[in-house]
C-alpha cells in the first residue's frame, strides 16, 4: 500500500517536470518578423528574429536575401545601416551590413546580430553615405511593421 502511495506520487512529481520541461522552451521563443517588400531593392528579402538571453538582453538577429550592393544603388551609397526603434520611441543605430566580399556572398546574402537592453518595436535598414550616422536619412531599404 505504501508502495503504491509512493509510485502514484513519483508519478505525479514526473509528469509535473515532463510539463514545466516542455512549458519552459516555450517562453524564451524567438519573435520572427519578415521585412516588408521594398521599393528601392523589391528582389530584397529578410527576417528578423528577437528573443532575450540569460542576461535580459533583447538579441537581434537579422538574415538577408538578394539585397542588392551599396554602391550600386541609384544613387551609390557607402553602407547600409541597421535601425533600431525602442519601445520609448527612440531610434538608435545598431549596427550596419557591409557591402564587401567578406561580408555578403557573391549570392547577396547577409547576416546581423546584436544585442541590447532595449526592447525593439521596429527594424529598418537605411542606405548612408557614412556608417556612423546619429541618425536615418530618407534613403529606407527595408523596414518591418511595429511588433
Amino acid at each position: 500500500m505504501k508502495t503504491n502511495l509512493i509510485n502514484s506520487t513519483l508519478k505525479k512529481v514526473l509528469t509535473g517536470l515532463l510539463f514545466l520541461g516542455l512549458l519552459i522552451p516555450f517562453q524564451s521563443c524567438s519573435k520572427k518578423i519578415k521585412f516588408e517588400t521594398s521599393s528601392v531593392v523589391p528582389a530584397a528579402r529578410g527576417d528578423v528574429k528577437v528573443s532575450k538571453n540569460s542576461n535580459k538582453n533583447y538579441v537581434i538577429k537579422i538574415n538577408f536575401t538578394n539585397l542588392a550592393e551599396v554602391d550600386r544603388l541609384n544613387p551609390p551609397k557607402k553602407a547600409y545601416v541597421i535601425w533600431m526603434v525602442t519601445d520609448q520611441k527612440y531610434t538608435k543605430n545598431i549596427g550596419q551590413i557591409k557591402s564587401s566580399s567578406s561580408m555578403m556572398s557573391s549570392k547577396l546574402k547577409a547576416d546581423f546580430e546584436t544585442a541590447t537592453p532595449f526592447k525593439p518595436v521596429k527594424i529598418f535598414i537605411t542606405a548612408e553615405d557614412d556608417a556612423n550616422v546619429e541618425y536615418p536619412g530618407m534613403y529606407t531599404v527595408l523596414k518591418t511593421t511595429n511588433f
